[in-house]
């Protein structure tokens, strides 16, 4: 078997706009978990919740503006550009393709993980990737059930272990919880208020220039 390369991160969203939520998890965990780097991922269309505000061409665009003073994050346009919805499974597909020999680690939420089952093919993906939970301590982790029974066989306690196989390992990894939510970043902005502190400049510069958001945007 060739040798494993160095973890990446993989972290995927609407980015519907890119926040300090977002990069400073992306951050915390690049550094805690010895990430070679964080891939971020725009979606095209998600699965789970409504068309984004904006495009995907702006979104792509407030990520590379947010992440350009940052080496060891990436931005990746592959879903962008297979177009359709946004389904996670494909994404590791391509990129294990073009990574064989990486772990990729998949970031996401408690909240994400409690709904981990109804993901498309969930059960694939764990053949593809590690799953590495930012844990925030309002979540209480349920101890019965298709999540619980998933912890019980899968969770691991040395992010060491992340590097050492390509896929399958659960590790839950605490996080500064900060409360910035996109949803409210819009509406700020579709007010005439300023989103300033919530979101880098760069990417609060590139909404002005283009008025990306609006009211009937929202």
């Amino acid at each position: 078997m060739a040798q494993l390369q160095q973890a990446i991160g993989i972290l995927g969203g609407t980015f519907d706009p890119i926040h300090f939520g977002h990069l400073r998890t992306a951050l915390e965990l690049y550094q805690s978990l010895n990430f070679a780097e964080v891939r971020l991922i725009p979606c095209y269309q998600p699965v789970h919740r409504k068309t984004p505000a904006a495009s995907p061409e702006h979104r792509l665009a407030m990520v590379s503006k947010a992440i350009e003073t940052v080496p060891a994050f990436q931005v990746d346009n592959c879903e962008i550009l297979r177009k359709g919805p946004s389904y996670t499974i494909d994404t590791l597909e391509h990129l294990h393709k073009k990574l064989p020999t990486t772990p990729l680690c998949l970031i996401m939420g408690i909240d994400a993980l409690l709904h981990f089952p109804s993901w498309h093919k969930w059960e694939d993906i764990l053949k593809l990737a590690h799953l590495v939970v930012a844990h925030r301590p309002q979540y209480q982790l349920p101890h019965t059930g298709i999540v619980a029974e998933l912890l019980k066989a899968r969770l691991i306690q040395k992010s060491k272990d992340l590097h050492e196989t390509l896929a399958g390992s659960i590790l839950l990894h605490p996080v500064t919880p900060l409360e910035i939510a996109s949803t409210d970043i819009r509406k700020l902005i579709a007010m005439g208020r300023s989103p300033r502190f919530l979101l880098p400049d760069s990417v609060y510069n590139y909404i002005k220039e283009h008025g990306t958001y609006s009211i009937s945007g929202l």
